[in-house]
């Protein structure tokens, strides 16, 4: 029993951090020109889930925004699973995240479109060097 305590509350962490990292990803939109341009004409609807369906935080970019929802949404253009919050922290914290190395181990299943998937790292990417002063 304490086992599915822990678990539950490992995921309900790893599910308010990525929502913590999606919103500041949307601020950084609101508020840096610069990195707004990366969302310009680009309409698109993500959805981060746990294989177990315990987890989901979809994310929309439409009209040069981006909104964050603390569920799962239909009609998207790339779902990614995660096996479970721990292979899903494993990807946020690393420092070089690998996407192919990460679906050839299975911690991630790709659903929809690649092209999706890999915008979406350019643009975290991208933050985090606009974050660390390593780009204007």
């Amino acid at each position: 029993m304490l086992k599915k305590i822990f678990e539950s509350f490992e995921t309900e962490v790893t599910e308010e951090f990525l929502e913590l990292l999606l919103n500041a990803m949307r601020l950084a939109f609101l508020f840096h020109g610069g990195f707004r341009k990366n969302i310009e004409g680009f309409h698109g609807r993500y959805l981060f889930r746990s294989r177990d369906g315990k987890l989901a935080v979809s994310a929309v970019f439409e009209d040069c925004r981006m909104t964050v929802k603390e569920e799962a949404i239909d009609r998207t253009d790339v779902t990614i699973h995660f096996r479970d919050a721990k292979a899903l922290r494993n990807f946020i914290f690393s420092p070089k995240p690998d996407i192919l190395g990460s679906i050839l181990r299975q911690d991630v299943v790709v659903d929809g479109n690649f092209n999706y998937m890999y915008k979406f790292a350019y643009m975290a990417k991208h933050l985090q060097l606009t974050a660390t002063g390593r780009l204007p």
